[in-house]
């Protein structure tokens, strides 16, 4: 039996046929931290040129609603999920030394003071490099948000399906 060994050059050649340049990224995560990381990951790999499509699910989807938007639901469980998770990029906590805000606070003084993008501009520079913004209706439903409490410019509302066939075409997929 033999085997062909393929130069470096020559694999990744050959890795991009069998897999086009396409991200998807699963964003669970409301945490400013981990949200910023996606956001980072996405808009670096737009400007390399790969399609990237981000899927919003759970708490994920403060990251794409408007600051201080509340459920709409009518039953009482889910519009307390509105109330305790209102809405905007501007308002996820740190994962870690939150501190009831002041943790956060004082990370987004050192992004400052570093001119570092905080998360609603990151999320910006996304849409702006053509990065797909697809809600997880399922976990819109469970949590009781609405079409009318997220950003302008969602792309999709859709279902693990959708996302599962973004994936399938993949060559990168992240889950943050």
């Amino acid at each position: 039996m033999s085997t062909v060994q393929l130069e470096p050059s020559a694999a990744l050649a050959e890795l991009r046929e069998a897999k086009p340049d396409r991200v998807t990224i699963v964003v669970l995560s409301g945490d400013m931290d981990r949200v910023m990381a996606a956001f980072i990951i996405a808009t670096g790999a737009a400007a390399m040129g790969m399609q990237v499509t981000m899927f919003f699910t759970f708490w994920g989807l403060n990251a794409i609603r408007r600051r201080g938007t509340t459920s709409g639901a009518r039953d009482w469980l889910r519009r307390m999920f509105g109330w305790l998770n209102k809405g905007g990029a501007e308002l996820l906590p740190l994962s870690r030394f939150h501190f009831f805000g002041l943790g956060t606070g004082m990370m987004k003084r050192v992004m400052r003071q570093h001119r570092m993008p905080d998360v609603p501009e990151l999320r910006q520079t996304a849409q702006d490099l053509g990065v797909r913004f697809i809600a997880c209706t399922t976990s819109m439903g469970l949590m009781g948000i609405t079409k009318d409490t997220l950003i302008e410019g969602i792309d999709q509302l859709a279902g693990v399906t959708t996302y599962l066939a973004e994936a399938r075409q993949g060559s990168v997929n992240l889950f943050i």
